[in-house]
């Protein structure tokens, strides 16, 4: 499906250039009514809470959000997510998620930490519904879902937060901090770094067709995805480097890292990306590459440029750093104009480069709200609290940016982006990967 001609100019294409500027840029309290929610909770009362896919990642969200009530959970594999179920016995089970949603009426929000290609028709489903949405990153498999999510949730008024963790981290604020009290001198370059993947990417579909385990529901686990037959290799947590489920090591971990560089520099849409990688396979990401993104000049800042590093690869050693440091399984490096700043991801990392540079610089004063904590920002917003930090007004475009990138590993050339209108303007073939046609009778 060419989603483009579904989707083709402001009106229905949804934020701004200027709207996802502002919202990326701002770690100060925003008004209720500008990123919505519902307010239906009072601060005094425990959410109702519902998991979906909580046995790997999703177990997780669900205990860091257990002070509240759990009041039910849905998983299409039994055997995985048995010990989640067990510690929640008042809890009630299910497999499918619509049956769910449609029969627990008290459900006041829902956690999603199912593979990625599920994560919008869950959360569709759920905010058509008014429930807030705790949503694992990437926020979509696809552009368009994510572009339409943060639409939908925008409209409804409820409370989002993608699991973008380090959003709420104390070394976001100290990088912002830092870049914007002039550390480094404007920024033209950035390099940032994964050691991601850890699971097989870079080869072809099985062709054994073992028995499906008791206890998996695979049709159910295929949600929208072209059918195809159940395989280990697959499930569980494999699935990330098959692109008809997962995003690859950038899916994966772009929308950790690019968080602190859209928050730090201020970046809205990119204008171009390209990319290279090592060998392509049809069916998943490769096993190594490097993503180029062009950013505009933007708020008094200059034009930028970032790559993605995967695979075992990392950018080039700054010029000034100590022969003795390494640069780390992963993070970043800012270069500008008078010094470059190295950046993992604790308070502690942060470093200037060269050394003298970082024993001569007078640290600023904290000028940003620090975070209550990433799921506590969540709870807190579900009951009339401020916004959570990377809420799908943030979460959403975030998740655009990160998937360009898989489109341009796939593509193999430059591609030029249209973010306002969500198109390629030089490749359309491109387009065709904004989106697929669902299975069966699923729609978002």
């Amino acid at each position: 499906m060419k989603s483009n001609a579904k989707i083709s100019h402001k009106q229905k294409c949804g934020i701004s250039r200027r709207d996802f500027m502002a919202a990326a840029a701002a770690l100060t309290v925003v008004p209720s009514g500008v990123l919505g929610r519902s307010g239906n909770v009072p601060p005094s009362r425990k959410l109702n809470i519902a998991g979906v896919g909580v046995g790997g990642m999703g177990g997780g969200y669900i205990r860091s959000v257990s002070s509240e009530n759990i009041v039910a959970l849905c998983d299409v594999d039994e055997k995985y997510a048995t010990n989640t179920y067990k510690r929640y016995p008042g809890a009630k089970i299910y497999r499918d998620f619509r049956k769910m949603l449609e029969k627990e009426k008290n459900i006041d929000a829902v956690v999603i930490g199912t593979p990625d290609h599920t994560h919008a028709i869950i959360a569709s489903m759920a905010i058509k519904m008014g429930k807030h949405i705790y949503c694992a990153k990437p926020l979509t498999r696809t552009i368009y879902e994510a572009r339409m999510l943060t639409q939908a949730a925008h409209k409804a008024k409820v409370c989002t937060q993608m699991s973008v963790q380090s959003d709420a981290s104390e070394a976001q604020r100290i990088l912002c901090e830092w870049i914007w009290d002039g550390a480094i001198g404007p920024v033209r370059e950035v390099h940032v770094w994964s050691n991601r993947p850890i699971w097989p990417q870079g080869i072809e579909r099985p062709k054994d067709t073992p028995p499906v385990p008791a206890g998996l529901d695979w049709d159910m686990w295929l949600g929208p995805a072209p059918y195809r037959p159940y395989h280990p290799a697959y499930v569980p947590f494999k699935w990330r480097g098959w692109w008809d489920f997962g995003t690859g090591a950038l899916g994966d971990m772009g929308c950790h890292t690019f968080a602190h560089i859209v928050r730090a520099l201020k970046l809205g849409h990119p204008t171009s990306i390209h990319a290279s990688s090592t060998k392509l396979f049809p069916e998943t990401a490769p096993s190594a590459s490097m993503v180029h993104y062009d950013f505009p000049a933007r708020e008094g800042m200059p034009a930028v440029k970032m790559t993605w590093y995967d695979g075992g690869l990392k950018p080039r050693r700054p010029e000034g750093l100590e022969d003795s440091r390494q640069l780390g399984a992963e993070g970043l490096i800012f270069v500008g104009q008078e010094a470059s700043l190295l950046c993992g991801f604790s308070a502690g990392s942060l470093r200037l480069i060269p050394e003298t540079r970082m024993k001569d610089y007078k640290r600023p004063p904290k000028m940003l709200p620090r975070s209550i904590g990433h799921y506590k920002e969540w709870v807190e917003a579900c009951k009339g609290g401020k916004p959570a930090g990377c809420n799908f007004d943030i979460g959403g475009p975030l998740t655009e940016m990160t998937l360009l990138g898989n489109i341009a590993i796939r593509m193999g050339q430059k591609l030029n982006w249209d973010g306002e209108n969500m198109k390629f303007t030089n490749v359309p073939e491109a387009n065709d990967y904004l989106h697929y046609e669902y299975r069966g009778n699923l729609t978002l």
